[in-house]
């Protein structure tokens, strides 16, 4: 069901309409969120691990997300959500943008899979989930401490936080703010740099939320494509647990 009264929280209007423009073009691995498509298989693997070691779980599973009630906040049209799904999460998924909702669900229902899409902010939502995923959206919000704190009252006791985000750093101006916003691998207006998070910053808001960060992982690029670990210097993966 798609929510038709948005209260905007830390929604940024603009920014909300920027990603609502790519909506018909998110699921084209060549297309607008080529980017996305690339960044995806690292980052999945890295929530597959957070999870087995947040839950002592059997990494030879097909479904290690089985019970869980999931939350990917930012879901835009659905990259993440869906793998969640075949994962074996209960899925849910909120976007700012009413576009991206209904492209979600459109591609969803295509692919045989049930998952509850909302369109609103993470403040809307009153329920608690297991596992709340949050991929390179932080630094989109208009209130970022606040944003946070959303995420973090989304969590449920035992549950486990996943996040992704640009660094705020001279290599992460240069190639995401820069070369690849100029080059066209990411559509023009995708970033301000100056709303970059350093890992400490991060760090310092999920802990005044009440979440204790238990890993900070970089997210690199390399001459075979996007890879965990080594340097946070152009992105990083983090995930935290209630403190």
């Amino acid at each position: 069901m798609v929510s038709t009264s948005i209260n905007p929280g830390t929604i940024d209007p603009r920014e909300a309409a920027h990603f609502g423009r790519l909506a018909a073009d998110w699921w084209d691995p060549k297309g607008s969120s080529a980017m996305l498509h690339r960044l995806n298989p690292p980052r999945l693997r890295y929530l597959r691990e957070a999870v087995d070691a947040h839950r002592g779980g059997e990494r030879a599973s097909f479904v290690p997300l089985d019970g869980l009630n999931v939350l990917d906040v930012g879901c835009g049209a659905g990259l993440v959500c869906e793998p969640l799904a075949r994962l074996g999460g209960s899925v849910t998924g909120v976007d700012a943008a009413p576009e991206n909702i209904a492209a979600a669900q459109a591609h969803a229902a295509a692919s045989g899979l049930a998952i509850d899409y909302r369109a609103g902010s993470v403040e809307d939502l009153s329920d608690r989930f297991d596992l709340v995923t949050c991929f390179e959206v932080v630094e989109h919000a208009a209130d970022q401490p606040g944003f946070v704190r959303g995420l973090a009252r989304a969590v449920a006791d035992g549950g486990l936080l996943v996040m992704s985000t640009p660094n705020r750093t001279a290599w992460s101006r240069f190639a995401l703010a820069g070369v690849a916003e100029a080059t066209g691998m990411i559509p023009r207006g995708t970033h301000d740099w100056r709303r970059f998070l350093t890992p400490d910053e991060l760090s310092a808001m999920l802990e005044q939320a009440g979440m204790r960060v238990t890993d900070v992982t970089g997210l690199s690029l390399t001459a075979k494509g996007f890879a965990t670990g080594g340097s946070t210097a152009l992105d990083y993966l983090l995930t935290a647990v209630r403190a």
